[in-house]
């Protein structure tokens, strides 16, 4: 399971080290692809291909399931970690999540969150609940 939040920043070579806690799940290869909020998504290849099968059932005669097929297909590649923990970003990733420097990386579960630490903070700041409206959603969620 991946969880847990780190900063860091990507090098002048477009690279961001993996946390540590993430990479025994990683492995060597994965699969990065936007995500939603303006944030990138990593897959450990496992993950990566139980995802593949539910986006390869949606219908494709629905105009907005072939929307999101591509959202997440089109975009994605292949990475491989180096030795030192390393994965390069490309630059179109980059761009789409506004990562110059400073980054967050966010474990969810089945995968990671990559966000630039100002997307992260203004993602932070319009989700925040109160206290109330999160036990609300909770029971609403039935969790």
């Amino acid at each position: 399971m991946l969880m847990g939040k780190y900063q860091n920043s990507i090098d002048a070579k477009g690279r961001m080290i993996v946390p540590s806690k993430y990479r025994e799940e990683l492995g060597y290869r994965c699969v990065l692809t936007r995500g939603i909020d303006k944030c990138l998504y990593i897959y450990p290849m496992p993950q990566w291909e139980k995802f593949m099968e539910k986006l390869a059932a949606l219908p494709t005669t629905d105009p907005n399931a072939r929307a999101f097929v591509r959202h997440f297909y089109a975009n994605a590649v292949e990475c491989d970690i180096d030795k030192q923990g390393r994965m390069g970003i490309p630059q179109e990733l980059r761009d789409y999540a506004n990562i110059e420097k400073e980054l967050v990386t966010v474990g969810l579960l089945d995968k990671i969150e990559i966000w630039s630490r100002e997307e992260w903070t203004e993602a932070e700041t319009i989700a925040e609940l109160t206290p109330n409206d999160f036990a609300a959603k909770m029971a609403e969620y039935g969790i």
